[in-house]
């Protein structure tokens, strides 16, 4: 059935089915909470869906899901600035970290995940997303580049910046 529905514009169906784990995926490593993850992909599929065209908003829904996910995460934690309830214990049980090297360091690292999300809430959108998809997902500047219609060099001065803003904060609150 190629016809728009109530639920959203046609084919919504089929893009959530084979994108919602990478929009989980992408709002979780942000985020670190399964429930907040929970929200943004809901948010992210409530969007398209409400919107008022017959068609999906973009030629590659994977990219500019991605892209959605990270930014409304990032959007979620910037609402909770101050606010201290980000839970990542149920990342730290789900995969081998640090603290399973090193158990006494445990504190340390939940310290410095809390820290790094309460510092990535603090940056411009832009700044916080290129840092996120280069140092949590792990792609590269060039791939950064061509996902943000970027410059590579526009890429990599907003990571230089940034780092060295995090670096200079990591400092002064004496975590480094």
């Amino acid at each position: 059935m190629s016809e728009a529905t109530p639920a959203g514009p046609p084919g919504l169906e089929q893009v959530f089915r084979e994108h919602q784990q990478r929009v989980f995926r992408a709002a979780y490593r942000v985020t670190g909470n399964a429930q907040d993850a929970e929200d943004v992909l809901q948010t992210v599929f409530l969007r398209l869906a409400r919107r008022d065209t017959g068609e999906l908003p973009v030629e590659n829904p994977s990219s500019y899901l991605y892209r959605a996910a990270v930014n409304t995460a990032l959007d979620l934690l910037r609402a909770r600035r101050g606010a201290e309830n980000v839970a990542i214990e149920d990342a730290e049980r789900q995969r081998p970290t640090a603290l399973s090297v090193a158990p006494e360091r445990g504190d340390e690292v939940r310290e410095l995940r809390e820290w790094l999300r309460r510092a990535l809430a603090r940056l411009t959108p832009k700044a916080a997303e290129v840092f996120t998809l280069r140092y949590v997902e792990g792609h590269g500047n060039h791939e950064i580049a061509r996902m943000l219609g970027l410059s590579r060099i526009a890429v990599a001065v907003s990571l230089h910046r940034t780092r060295r803003r995090l670096s200079q904060e990591l400092k002064r609150r004496g975590l480094r």
